[in-house]
């Protein structure tokens, strides 16, 4: 963190001595295309911190640049309040992913809803995976206590595997969940062909980050890797709606 600050602080001074860009969106944009032509930007803008400017990507991702687009930065920025740090860049990260998980359509998920939901996750899960099945033998538990769960495809070693099949016939299948039921148990779950979205959902996962399973997302758009027990994950849930 010292690191990042003084990397900020130098970016900050020495744009102040090279001038202000007449277009700080544009300098910036033409900046990290020369970098990467294909960086998904999503959206510029000031950042709380004076001089310096950020740069939202695709997945909730954030990068920071100076107003003229020469300096760049990749890390946390926080804000001191009341004596207390506030990480910046992860609130507005987790607001990012938030937004592409409400985006996504109630019928491309798996939905355990239970009667009366408070809250939501959204789980970016695999069906080989042990702690998978452990979070989903919890799942009634997890409903009682006002959790609804959504599930997202992420076979783990790739589109080839079995796993990657398996997930597909569960999201084709005419109950979802039924047969996620019977995939989270080893029970095999009938062929079925349809326009599976399990491709892109693992896409998604990987641009937000996911690597292993089960990865948790709670209704504020953080995320929690691996499993939690259902009373713990329940609470930070419900705290986080």
């Amino acid at each position: 963190m010292r690191l990042s600050r003084i990397v900020v602080a130098l970016a900050v001074s020495l744009t102040g001595s090279i001038g202000v860009a007449a277009d700080p969106d544009q300098a910036i944009r033409n900046t990290l295309k020369a970098i990467d032509p294909s960086m998904p930007i999503e959206a510029i803008a000031e950042s709380p911190m004076t001089g310096l400017y950020q740069v939202q990507l695709q997945g909730g991702r954030q990068l920071y640049a100076s107003e003229d687009g020469q300096f760049l930065l990749q890390g946390y920025l926080f804000q001191v309040k009341d004596g207390k740090p506030v990480n910046l860049t992860e609130a507005a990260e987790s607001s990012g992913v938030a937004k592409l998980m409400d985006a996504i359509p109630a019928a491309e998920m798996v939905v355990f809803a239970g009667k009366e939901p408070k809250t939501h996750i959204t789980v970016f899960t695999d069906t080989d995976c042990g702690y998978c099945q452990k979070l989903h033998s919890e799942v009634p538990e997890l409903n009682r206590l006002g959790v609804e769960v959504r599930y997202l495809a992420f076979p783990r070693q790739g589109m080839e595997s079995e796993a990657a099949k398996e997930l597909s016939n569960v999201w084709c299948a005419k109950d979802k969940q039924a047969a996620m039921d019977l995939a989270k148990t080893r029970q095999t779950v009938a062929d079925a062909q349809c326009d599976s979205p399990v491709a892109k959902q693992y896409a998604l996962g990987q641009s937000i980050g996911i690597s292993g399973t089960p990865a948790i997302v709670l209704a504020n758009g953080k995320i929690i890797p691996g499993y939690q027990p259902a009373a713990q994950l329940a609470k930070i849930a419900l705290e986080s709606k």
